[in-house]
């Protein structure tokens, strides 16, 4: 199947093991050396009117592409563990000043 690079911006890339929608192509990397397409990436979406800032884009390496269809992409993708910090520990309001 001949695929242009233009065609894939167009497409839907959804994740294979679970069946939910990543995004469209938004860009392509390319390996200047050999020449070939190294990875797929998808822009993370904006907060709130992109006021506080977007999601992590999505990288997907080309090895990871399962299938490139008409209208999809399917691919394996495991969405990495962002550690969140332990939350701030509250005091008391008057536990400054009593001490």
């Amino acid at each position: 199947m001949h695929c242009c690079l233009t065609d894939m911006r167009y497409k839907e890339v959804i994740n294979n093991s679970t069946g939910c929608r990543l995004g469209n192509v938004c860009d392509v990397e390319v390996d200047t050396c050999s020449g070939r397409v190294a990875a797929v990436i998808i822009y993370g979406r904006g907060k709130f009117l992109g006021l506080f800032g977007k999601t992590p884009d999505i990288i997907i390496p080309w090895d990871d592409i399962c299938v490139i269809g008409e209208d999809t992409i399917l691919v394996k993708y495991c969405p990495p563990d962002y550690k969140n910090p332990p939350p701030r520990k509250r005091g008391r309001f008057f536990e400054g000043i009593f001490r």
